[in-house]
């Protein structure tokens, strides 16, 4: 957390260029100041010289000596200087004139290795959520209609395993998510294709970890003890109590679905216990009580972890969520983050996965070129084996780089790589959260302007205030307990 440790001192002879600040985000935690430096994620904690420095040339560019003949009162001439290089190597400051460090429009290597495969099972779902991406006002692939078929075969399932342990490459473990429409509706090829992805992957030496999304209402003993005995980890697709369920996830019949699935929820936790169980919740502007609504899933229903994400919709939909909702939102936000650091300062549970998820990619100083994994370490497989982006276009011709059988399009990622890389997002340029947001999710970009490429201006605001609020959450960790962050290692 602390500067690196000095080698020298700059050299004070000669003509002295003025020293300015370069580009860095400050914030503060339990009385403590730290930087996180843009674009190269890197924390650093400043002690007294370090931020009497700084607040000093936050007043304007300055020569050496001047920030030495200011300081000198207080802090030693050796240790004035042993600090300006240290905060010239983290490159914190510099050369007035110096241009603006960029983010380099390095492609990732060809043989980059693909960690996870999304599977979607079935494009048919036995509900009708009115905000669902894939099947409402907003969705980008024909699934009643379209050519590929309702349900992926056996074939076609063992093919995408063959190709996501070529793809793999040398990592010793792969990822497989089963996915839809509704996962369960093809259950029959999800045990097959778990059944035989165990038998080639050790054929490999490899390990295959699966997981798959799911509405709920298919789950009964048999499934449920398939669950349990293959360690499959499991997401429950799930809005909140009953008012909030029935007011947008409801059969095709216009019937809620609260009732049917609680019953099942509940005997898939007390059954399953090999893997953690998750909820994943739509906010629209119809369901805003966030803390509600996670307090309901964790306390009353007894989910390990609940996420919570905006919809995905264009803004004159009556579900699309408001300016001043999105505040409200942030505020609720902020709430269960503060919750979760209490816990983590105790070394106890919390269950907000979402402050959970952006404090490991602090951790691990994360840089982001692109948004996500998609089309290159995550990839998403439609039901006829075309590979895409990601799951949420999976069955979209503009968005598929390759099928399962030929292998992926090397030419058609290439471009897709670069247009989507950040050094092309130039409203990313001047944004000091970039390196944890890089412009944000593709589809939500497809959705609200028309192509994957664009930077999801829409929620710069609130991306910058989230990610200063899990910054702050760091630096108390950092701070109070630092041991806690040693699980973010692995």
């Amino acid at each position: 957390m602390n500067p690196p440790v000095a080698t020298g001192a700059p050299d004070t002879t000669g003509a002295q260029p003025l020293l300015a600040l370069r580009e860095f985000h400050p914030f503060e935690a339990h009385g403590a100041r730290f930087l996180y430096m843009v674009p190269s994620a890197g924390i650093f904690r400043m002690d007294d010289a370090g931020c009497a420095i700084l607040d000093l040339l936050a007043e304007g560019p300055a020569e050496l000596d001047a920030v030495v003949e200011a300081l000198s009162a207080r802090f030693e001439v050796d240790r004035i200087l042993g600090t300006v290089h240290e905060l010239t190597e983290i490159r914190a400051i510099g050369d007035v004139d110096a241009p603006k460090e960029q983010v380099p429009n390095d492609l990732p290597p060809a043989d980059f290795p693909l960690n996870t495969m999304v599977l979607n099972v079935t494009n048919k779902c036995n509900l009708a959520c009115t905000y669902c991406y894939e099947y409402g006002e907003d969705k980008i692939v024909d699934t009643a209609y379209g050519k590929q078929p309702k349900f992926m075969s056996d074939e076609t399932a063992e093919e995408s395993v063959e190709f996501l342990l070529q793809e793999s490459k040398d990592q010793p473990v792969a990822h497989l998510t089963f996915f839809g429409g509704e996962t369960l509706l093809n259950f029959p090829v999800l045990q097959k294709t778990v059944a035989y992805a165990r038998r080639r992957a050790a054929e490999e030496g490899k390990r295959i970890e699966f997981s798959l999304t799911t509405n709920a209402t298919l789950l009964k003993p048999e499934i449920i003890e398939w669950l349990a005995d293959n360690q499959i980890g499991v997401t429950i697709s799930i809005d909140g109590p009953k008012p909030v369920q029935d007011g947008l996830r409801v059969f095709h019949n216009g019937k809620g679905t609260y009732d049917v699935v609680l019953p099942k929820i509940k005997d898939l936790l007390a059954r399953h216990r090999s893997r953690p169980i998750g909820a994943r919740v739509t906010l629209t502007q119809k369901n805003m009580n966030v803390l509600e609504i996670f307090r309901h899933l964790t306390e009353e229903i007894g989910f390990w972890e609940v996420g919570l994400a905006p919809v995905t919709t264009q803004e004159h939909r009556d579900y699309a969520i408001t300016p001043e909702s999105k505040d409200a939102m942030l505020l609720q936000f902020e709430e269960l983050a503060n919750e979760w650091l209490e816990c983590a300062l105790r070394d106890e549970h919390h269950g907000f996965s979402n402050v959970r998820d952006t404090i490991e990619e602090i951790h691990k100083g994360v840089s982001k070129a692109y948004g996500c994994g998609a089309g290159l370490g995550l990839m998403g497989v439609a039901t006829d084996g075309e590979v895409a982006l990601c799951h949420r276009f999976a069955g979209s011709e503009e968005h598929t780089i390759g099928n399962v059988v030929d292998g992926v399009d090397r030419e058609k990622q290439g471009r897709f790589l670069v247009d989507h890389h950040i050094a092309s997002k130039t409203d990313c340029h001047t944004c000091w959260a970039r390196p944890i947001c890089s412009g944000g999710c593709y589809h939500e970009a497809h959705v609200n302007y028309g192509t994957s490429s664009h930077a999801n201006l829409h929620y710069c605001t609130w991306v910058r205030s989230w990610t200063h609020t899990c910054l702050e959450i760091y630096g108390a960790l950092a701070e109070k307990n630092p041991k806690f962050l040693e699980r973010f290692d692995a």
